[in-house]
């Protein structure tokens, strides 16, 4: 299996019309990505994480995958303390209190040649992260900025 990464993403006011379970089985079909599982939980305002049936009309199967993975008990609030009192990662930590949230498990099929060379060469990946809005509108600014302060040249001058 290739990198996978737990993505949660947070709806206010969710209205699940299928449009994103149809974005990554088309992705799935291109051999971009595989949605190894999905699961949709609601947090309550005194914090207890609660997992929701899928949509009617949906075709997907929760497989059980995401909370075996996260140990996310139905109906308790994950302290994100192991029993070693370690910090862990939590889903309540990542789901507001008062939202809904779907937690994807995604295989990211395009980076196992990748992963696989990182390894042959020795490496290994020490962080991973995904820029938040904010910093990819100003990475964003940035390559504007770039791109307009480049010099234009003209092939064989």
């Amino acid at each position: 299996m290739g990198p996978v990464q737990v993505l949660v993403v947070g709806f206010e006011q969710p209205a699940f019309s299928g449009e994103i379970l149809a974005e990554l089985t088309r992705l799935g079909r291109a051999g971009v990505v595989r949605l190894v599982d999905l699961l949709l939980v609601a947090r309550a305002g005194d914090g207890t994480v609660a997992t929701l049936d899928v949509p009617a009309g949906s075709d997907w199967e929760p497989r059980g995958l995401v909370a075996a993975l996260l140990h996310q008990p139905e109906g308790e609030d994950e302290t994100g303390v192991d029993a070693a009192g370690a910090s862990t990662w939590s889903l309540a930590d990542a789901v507001p209190p008062g939202s809904t949230a779907a937690v994807a498990l995604i295989e990211h099929l395009w980076a196992g040649p990748l992963t696989a060379a990182i390894r042959t060469a020795g490496g290994t990946p020490l962080e991973e992260t995904w820029l938040a809005p904010d910093d990819l509108a100003a990475l964003e600014a940035l390559v504007r900025r770039r791109i307009e302060d480049e010099p234009v040249t003209t092939p064989g001058a």
